[in-house]
């Protein structure tokens, strides 16, 4: 009982995790998941349309991304005996309750965490959004990278003053006096400019790195997933922080679907820390990759050697990163942890696969103070499975 009214509470408080695809394994379920475990997440595969009568088979190749459960958080407490003759509800209420918040916390801030592997940005680092035209323009990023539009699983999820910002400054834009009814009632915007709004206060924020010189591609044809540069500031030095996003002259990106291109610039993150070397050269790791053929083509060309890089926001600056996402955008898995009831401790591990969640409570009697100390487990990992599919939204933290 008290491990199942643990599992409801986590669901309750979750926020960010909650609008994300979840998936329970029962993979380990027999063995119990041990730290390191792996998953394979399907991502679907990418065509080529041809033309005219002749066949031109192409193999079929699915993706698979390594999602890897590495995360085991725990919650621990100690309780008294006459505390747990309490009813379960009065239990949940002044035990497990400010508990359970805290581990969501923690779950939704590591799932937050997964924006450094996001490309797509709109809004202007340091400028509060009070018009629409920012998540407009999220919208617009989704769309052309194929994103389905179904407002019950795009979501927008804003930090506390972009919430306030976004509030005061657009409320009234909208007739649909239901939704502007909680925004006045719950200082939440609901559902609006499709998606569905909610508030985390552990949205992360990026410092960008302390950049310096004029840096520009050094070589032309550069296809993949790193970009040789040159121009930076001749020290060897931090110049790029991971998560920064940046965009190459002349480089567009493509529809998925059509490999129209989209008249947007195509923009990169960083995927590690990168410094320049005495001569102000570096090879910057990026995500996308650069592939310009095929069914993976993304760009309408490789860039041009003397191409010149803008990074998104000033350097050492640090902005807020509000995400705009479809559901599988982002996957949460957890698996069992081992059922240690079979140790001499009491215990119980319970799942639930609608939820994709499970959870192990354990505790036992320490017989010289009359008390019960208990912990709460879950094992899980975190994977930015489709990042095409998300935007993050720059604003003010002020």
């Amino acid at each position: 009982m008290i491990t199942r009214e643990a599992l409801m509470l986590l669901e309750n408080s979750l926020t960010f995790t909650k609008q994300v695809n979840r998936q329970y394994s029962d993979e380990f379920a027999k063995t119990g998941g041990k730290i390191g475990n792996t998953l394979n997440i399907r991502v679907p595969a990418q065509y080529t349309v041809n033309s005219g009568p002749n066949l031109s088979v192409e193999n079929f190749t699915e993706t698979q991304v390594p999602l890897v459960v590495n995360q085991q958080k725990h919650i621990d407490v100690q309780f008294s005996s006459q505390e747990l003759t309490l009813s379960i509800q009065d239990f949940s209420e002044r035990v497990l309750a400010p508990q359970i918040v805290q581990l969501a916390n923690q779950i939704d801030s590591d799932g937050l965490a997964q924006y450094v592997n996001v490309y797509n940005s709109v809004g202007t680092p340091g400028t509060a959004n009070t018009t629409t035209a920012a998540y407009l323009q999220a919208g617009v990023l989704l769309d052309i990278n194929a994103t389905p539009r179904d407002i019950t699983k795009r979501n927008m999820v804003l930090h506390p003053q972009g919430q306030a910002d976004a509030i005061s400054g657009f409320s009234t834009f909208f007739n649909d006096q239901t939704e502007v009814g909680k925004q006045y009632i719950n200082g939440t915007m609901g559902r609006a400019l499709g998606f569905k709004w909610s508030m985390d206060q552990n949205v992360n924020s990026q410092t960008v790195g302390p950049l310096g010189g004029s840096p520009v591609v050094n070589g032309a044809n550069q296809t993949g997933s790193s970009l040789v540069t040159n121009g930076w500031t001749a020290s060897a030095a931090v110049r790029l922080n991971q998560g920064d996003i940046f965009t190459i002259a002349g480089v567009y990106s493509v529809n998925p679907l059509n490999k129209f291109s989209t008249g947007k610039l195509q923009q990169f993150v960083v995927t590690a820390q990168t410094s320049s070397d005495g001569s102000g050269n570096a090879t910057i790791p990026i995500s996308p990759a650069i592939v310009t053929s095929g069914a993976a083509q993304n760009v309408t060309a490789s860039p041009a050697n003397s191409a010149a890089l803008t990074v998104v926001g000033a350097a050492n600056s640090t902005t807020p990163q509000s995400l705009a996402f479809h559901r599988d955008a982002f996957t949460l898995a957890t698996v069992d942890l081992e059922d240690v009831s079979k140790y001499g401790a009491w215990g119980a591990v319970v799942s639930d696969k609608q939820l994709g969640v499970s959870m192990r409570v354990a505790r036992q009697y320490a017989i010289s103070t009359d008390t019960i100390p208990m912990r709460i487990d879950v094992l899980y990992g975190w994977l930015t499975t489709r990042p095409q599919m998300a935007c993050r939204v720059q604003g003010s933290n002020s």
